[in-house]
C-alpha cells in the first residue's frame, strides 16, 4: 500500500513539474521575444508594456475559475483542460498578424496559465503527507524557471529561429503531454476522498474562505502575494530590455536571464527544503531579506559579473519565495475549499503581477532608470512582509495550527 502511494506521489509531482516546466516556457517567452516582437508589430514602450499585462491579466480569471472549477469537478479534469488552453493560444501567438489580436492570445494564454498553477499546487500539496509538503511543491515548481532556463539558452543558441519559434514551442509541447496526463495522472486521493463521503454537500461557495476565522488569513494573504508577484513579473517581463537599457548586449541580457532563471531553480529547492526543515518565520524572514537586497544589487551593479550574481540572487529569493507562499497557502484552507482559496489568492496576487510590469514600463517611458524602476517597488516587498509575518504570529483556530511560526 505504502509503495502504491508513493508511486502515485511520484507520477503526480513528475507530471506536474512537467506542467510547471511549460508554463515557465510560455511565461519567460514574451520577454526574451519582446525585442523581435516590438519590432515587427512596431510596438512602443507603452504598447509592449500593455502586451506584457494582457498575458497577466488572464491569469487572474484564469486562476479564480481554475481552483473554483477544482473544488467542484475535481483538480485533473480542470488542469487538463487549462494546459489544453494555454498550448492553444501560445501558437495562436505566433500566428496573429495585427496589435489587438496578439492582446487576446496572450490574454487566453494567460487564462489557461492561471487556471493551471492552483491545481498543480493542490495535487502536489495532496500527493504527500504533510511535513513533506514543501519539497513537494517545491519540486514541482522549480520547473518553471527550469522552463525558464531552457527559454534563455534557446535565444542564446544560433537555432532561436525568430521571435515565433518559441510559441510554437511553448504551443506544441502541452498539447503533446495533455494524453500523458489523461491516461496517468491520478485524481488527488484526498479530494476523492472528501467528495466520497460528503457526496450529498452542497459545493461551497466563494464566501467560504472568509467564514469560520478565514478572513484574516485570507486578506493577508492576499496583500503579500499582491506585493511580491508584483515584484516577479517585472522581473520576468522587463530584466531583458532594462539591462539592454543599462548599455548590455543582447546577449548578455540573456546571459543573466539564464542565472536569473537558474537561481529561481536552486531557490524553489533550497527554501522547500527549508520549510520542511525550520520554522516557518525564519524561512520567511531570510525570502524577504534576500528580496530587498537582490533589488538594490540588481540596481547598482555596473558590470556583467556583478549583474550575474545580482540576477541569480534576484531568481532565487523572488521565485523561490513565491513558492514559500503557496506552500503557505495550503496550510490554511480544508481540503473542500483548498483549490478556491489558492486560487483567489493567486488571482489577487495577479492584479499585482499585472501592476509591475505597467508601472516599469510607463516609470521607463517617463525617462527613469532601472535603479529607480526596482526601487520603487520595494515599500511594496516590506508591505508584505509585515502582512506575512502578522499572518504567521496571531492564532489560527480554522486549521488548527497554534502558531504556524513554530512550524
Amino acid at each position: 500500500m505504502k509503495k502504491t502511494e508513493n508511486g502515485r506521489a511520484l507520477i503526480t509531482i513528475g507530471l506536474c513539474f512537467v506542467i510547471a516546466l511549460l508554463e515557465g516556457v510560455d511565461l519567460q517567452s514574451a520577454g526574451i521575444a519582446a525585442p523581435g516582437m516590438q519590432a515587427d508589430f512596431e510596438l512602443t514602450q507603452g504598447m509592449l508594456g500593455a502586451m506584457f499585462s494582457a498575458g497577466i491579466l488572464g491569469l487572474l480569471p484564469g486562476a479564480l475559475i481554475g481552483g473554483r472549477m477544482a473544488d467542484r469537478v475535481g483538480r485533473k479534469k480542470v488542469l487538463i483542460v487549462s494546459v489544453l488552453l494555454f498550448g492553444l493560444f501560445s501558437l495562436l501567438t505566433a500566428m496573429v498578424w495585427e496589435f489587438y489580436g496578439l492582446l487576446l492570445a496572450r490574454f487566453m494564454t494567460g487564462v489557461g496559465l492561471g487556471a493551471a498553477l492552483p491545481n498543480l499546487i493542490a495535487l502536489c500539496s495532496e500527493a504527500v503527507d504533510e511535513k513533506y509538503r514543501g519539497r513537494a511543491v517545491s519540486l514541482m515548481y522549480c520547473g518553471m524557471p527550469i522552463g525558464g532556463i531552457f527559454v534563455s539558452l534557446l535565444a542564446m543558441s544560433g537555432f532561436f529561429g525568430g521571435w515565433k519559434f518559441i510559441f510554437y514551442v511553448g504551443g506544441l509541447a502541452p498539447l503533446l503531454v495533455v494524453p500523458l496526463m489523461i491516461l496517468w495522472l491520478p485524481e488527488s486521493r484526498a479530494f476523492s476522498d472528501t467528495t466520497a463521503n460528503r457526496p450529498n454537500d452542497p459545493p461551497q461557495s466563494l464566501a467560504a474562505i472568509f467564514q469560520n476565522g478565514l478572513a484574516t488569513p485570507t486578506i493577508l494573504l492576499w496583500i503579500s502575494y499582491f506585493f511580491t508577484l508584483m515584484v516577479v513579473y517585472m522581473l520576468l517581463n522587463w530584466l531583458p530590455s532594462l539591462l539592454v537599457g543599462q548599455g548590455f548586449t543582447k546577449t548578455e541580457a540573456s546571459t543573466v536571464q539564464m542565472f536569473f532563471s537558474l537561481g529561481a531553480a536552486t531557490g524553489t529547492i533550497v527554501l522547500g527544503q527549508l520549510l520542511d526543515r525550520w520554522k516557518m518565520i525564519a524561512v520567511i524572514a531570510l525570502m524577504y531579506a534576500g528580496i530587498l537586497v537582490a533589488l538594490l544589487a540588481l540596481g547598482n551593479a555596473d558590470n556583467l559579473h556583478a549583474m550575474i550574481v545580482a540576477g541569480a540572487t534576484a531568481g532565487f529569493f523572488t521565485i523561490g519565495g513565491q513558492m514559500v507562499l503557496y506552500a503557505l497557502g495550503t496550510l490554511f484552507y480544508p481540503i473542500r475549499i483548498r483549490a478556491t482559496g489558492l486560487g483567489a489568492a493567486i488571482a489577487v496576487g495577479r492584479l499585482g503581477a499585472m501592476s509591475g510590469p505597467a508601472v516599469a514600463g510607463q516609470l521607463l517611458a517617463m525617462g527613469g532608470d532601472t535603479a529607480g524602476v526596482l526601487m520603487a517597488s520595494s515599500p511594496g516587498i516590506i508591505v508584505s512582509a509585515l502582512a506575512i509575518f502578522y499572518l504567521l504570529l496571531r492564532k489560527h483556530p480554522a486549521t488548527g495550527l497554534a502558531t504556524l511560526s513554530n512550524r
